[in-house]
């Protein structure tokens, strides 16, 4: 017997898995935390923890080289979001300085099935992006931060991202090794 129906789209239901497993992870925080600002570390340190690890995977997937300048970077980034999240985020906002950008999301997988309750308004949801952004660029030897600007699920017309190069790191031996 041959089995009738439609076909589930896989990139759909992962993406739609993924974002669930995700919301029920901030979930789990708030109930396990007191306050959000707690909640917003631990999920900063979370996506630092995946952004030193996830780094290595689109080096190999991509081939790309080291990074140039910090335009450079940024267009790297957009590329990564691409990869691993689908969407593009537009570059814009560059500080005249060229260290410090701002990255815009019309639509984001993370927030699709997300309304916040209003005693979670200082909740900054997708605040592991952060973390996988520092994790990810110290890894390459660069030292930035990074904060949300706007946010879609707090009644903002698009999510923006800003990303500030602070310093080059240097590669160093750790004390008592020569």
């Amino acid at each position: 017997m041959s089995r009738q129906g439609t076909r589930l789209d896989a990139k759909k239901v992962n993406s739609e898995l993924f974002t669930l497993t995700y919301g029920a992870l901030v979930s789990q925080l708030m109930k396990d935390y007191d306050n959000a600002d707690d909640v917003n570390k631990q999920l900063e340190r979370m996506g630092y923890n995946i952004g030193i690890r996830l780094i290595e995977d689109y080096l190999a997937r991509t081939g790309t080289g080291r990074c140039y300048d910090f335009r450079d970077t940024a267009e790297k980034i957009q590329a990564g979001f691409r990869l691993y999240l689908g969407i593009s985020p537009v570059i814009t906002n560059w500080s005249s300085a060229g260290d410090e950008f701002s990255l815009q999301f019309e639509t984001n997988p993370l927030t699709e099935f997300v309304e916040l309750p209003d005693n979670c308004l200082g909740l900054k949801y997708m605040n592991v992006l952060t973390g996988v952004l520092r994790g990810a660029c110290e890894m390459v030897q660069m030292d930035v931060t990074s904060w949300f600007v706007q946010d879609q699920l707090k009644g903002d017309n698009v999510t923006e991202l800003r990303v500030k190069f602070i310093k080059r790191l240097e590669d160093a031996i750790p004390a008592g090794e020569d």
